[in-house]
């Protein structure tokens, strides 16, 4: 039984960890797309969504935006740059966010690098001191229904998306 478990989760990832983004500009795109016109995706700063990171390539999409759609059960909303103690904090709950695993095009996390968050456990995080820094532009609108405005703004990060350092420069 166990078996079948990991096999149907496996095979559940690959068909949805790598969902394709829609076909417009990636800030004009919606979460969801379902055939309308596409309405622009806004930040929790009411800004259009900015990048969050594209290398490590981030994003529920894999398009380097804190984006999503129904499929996405665990709301990848938060921009966060990476801590020692956050990798620590959500390894200990069965999330290895530190390990590369290439068999899922995941390259491992290491502090500073940054990746759009579940909102839930970013929340625990928080409550848990462990949180990173949040990257408000960066980070979407809708992590709203999961964490006040106030407590996003108290663990914004002082450098927008916009401002990460070139990859040659982490080296």
């Amino acid at each position: 039984m166990r078996r079948l478990i990991l096999i149907f989760t496996m095979l559940v990832f690959n068909s949805w960890a790598h969902a394709q983004p829609c076909n417009g500009s990636a800030d004009q795109c919606s979460d969801e797309n379902k055939g309308g016109e596409p309405t622009a995706v806004k930040s929790v700063l009411k800004t259009p969504l900015a990048v969050c990171s594209t290398e490590p390539m981030t994003g529920w999409f894999r398009d380097g935006r804190c984006r999503t759609d129904d499929r996405d059960r665990g709301r990848h909303l938060v921009c966060a740059q990476m801590t020692t103690a956050f990798l620590q904090f959500t390894k200990k709950r069965g999330n290895d966010l530190s390990t590369p695993n290439p068999r899922y095009r995941f390259p491992g996390l290491k502090p500073g690098d940054r990746w759009c968050l579940c909102a839930l456990r970013w929340k625990e995080a928080l409550d848990a001191n462990k949180a990173p820094p949040v990257v408000l532009n960066a980070t979407h609108a809708g992590t709203l229904n999961y964490v006040s405005h106030t407590e996003l703004l108290a663990a914004g990060h002082q450098k927008n998306a916009g401002e990460q350092n070139p990859p040659s420069a982490k080296k």
